[in-house]
């Protein structure tokens, strides 16, 4: 159905977390792909507490002789239980530059995923840095920019913003995926403040969140609590987004 990716302007507002927790919440065959210019794949850490193996990612991808397309088939790796399949990001910093020519190439292919059926999440990381995958976030349906709803946060945010709103840099839908939102500014006036709509928003529970962040053990009636039904509200606020806008550019098509 579509491309969705994240990413955030500054700090550690959660795109990772926020990432891994909507794929793990999908309603349909969902692709995570790590592609965090920061490298040290933080979902390999995180989720899995490390007990996953590296077997390939990214890297991989990039160097592959096959077209990009099949060679992402090959480099997705199934999680077992889920209908999550990963791509892993690069181990090292220093393996971002090598990743650059390759970002237009994967936009495509994961077009490609997207016409048959799988949905498509990616952890781009931080706008603005070396490497940052800047062809998937111009080709996604919807780029949300993640961020907690506090001052020095949206400050981060603003300067983004004005060109985020003007389709500069242009991604097709931007938006804003606030965390924590009343804490202490509502979505509204986050949406007034930056100028971007808040497509969707996640509660503020480090504990509830580490479950994705870290692997920690779900509390008990952890699936039920009000940070598991945000997840699940943002996954569907942001499917019923992208198909309004679908919607929207098909009637304006055809009339």
């Amino acid at each position: 159905m579509a491309v969705i990716a994240l990413c955030s302007a500054s700090g550690s507002p959660g795109v990772t977390t926020t990432a891994v927790a909507l794929a793990w919440n999908w309603h349909r065959p969902v692709w995570l792909v790590d592609a965090d210019p920061v490298g040290g794949s933080a979902i390999l850490a995180g989720i899995f507490r490390g007990m996953r193996e590296y077997e390939a990612g990214l890297v991989e991808l990039a160097l592959s002789p096959l077209d990009t397309a099949d060679a992402l088939l090959d480099v997705g790796q199934p999680v077992e239980g889920t209908s999550v399949t990963f791509v892993p990001g690069p181990r090292s910093r220093a393996q971002v530059p090598s990743l650059e020519p390759m970002w237009g190439r994967l936009g495509d292919a994961l077009d490609d995923l997207d016409k048959g059926g799988q949905d498509v999440i990616v952890d781009a990381g931080r706008l603005g840095m070396r490497g940052s995958p800047e062809p998937l976030l111009a080709l996604a349906d919807l780029t949300l920019v993640v961020t907690r709803a506090n001052l020095v946060a949206l400050s981060a945010v603003r300067s983004w913003a004005s060109p985020l709103a003007e389709r500069s840099p242009a991604w097709r839908d931007p938006g804003l995926l606030v965390v924590g939102a009343g804490r202490p500014y509502p979505s509204k006036e986050v949406a007034e403040f930056l100028g971007l709509p808040v497509v969707a928003s996640v509660h503020d529970d480090a504990r509830a969140a580490g479950v994705y962040h870290s692997g920690l053990a779900p509390e008990r009636k952890w699936a039920t609590g009000t940070y598991a039904r945000s997840v699940r509200g943002a996954a569907d606020a942001i499917t019923s987004r992208i198909a309004r806008g679908r919607a929207e550019l098909l009637e304006g098509v055809t009339s």
